[in-house]
């Protein structure tokens, strides 16, 4: 359970997992309810909400974690709509895309990126100044919802 509250950790996230309820399958983790896991036999292929998986010692979290996570306090960029787009595209975020600014603004750390609605668009790695209307990266996009696009469209 430790790659998973370790990568919540780096968000400065206060987000309410119960680690009772995490389990690992090999190298995913998964979380369950109490209910679900009163069900759950030894083995098994998916159970409950995917929270991510490690591969060589480092954590890819899901989409439904970063969810959980947007939904507390954490830090988090909210961009505008042509920012939001570019992000999915996989580019970068610039500052002067960059609408509101909660929790750290500590160069090198993580940060949601989310879209006026609230919804969670990926994470990044906060580079520059996130205030300074610069044409300068402000966050380095790490994952966002679009890689799976890409990915499906290299293989087609």
């Amino acid at each position: 359970m430790r790659p998973v509250t370790d990568f919540v950790n780096r968000l400065h996230a206060e987000t309410k997992l119960d680690e009772a309820l995490i389990v690992k399958k090999k190298d995913r983790y998964f979380l369950l309810n109490n209910r679900l896991k009163g069900l759950l036999s030894g083995d098994f292929f998916h159970a409950g909400t995917y929270l991510g998986k490690t591969k060589g010692g480092t954590f890819f979290p899901s989409f439904s974690l970063l969810a959980l996570i947007a939904e507390g306090k954490a830090n988090k960029v909210t961009v505008d709509d042509r920012t939001e787009w570019l992000f999915i595209c996989g580019r970068d975020v610039f500052a002067k895309g960059i609408t509101k600014v909660v929790g750290s603004r500590r160069r090198g750390e993580c940060t949601l990126v989310l879209n006026r609605h609230g919804e969670c668009l990926g994470f990044g790695r906060m580079l520059g100044d996130l205030q300074a209307k610069s044409k300068e990266v402000a966050v380095k996009n790490i994952s966002d919802v679009g890689d799976f696009l890409r990915r499906e469209r290299r293989h087609a």
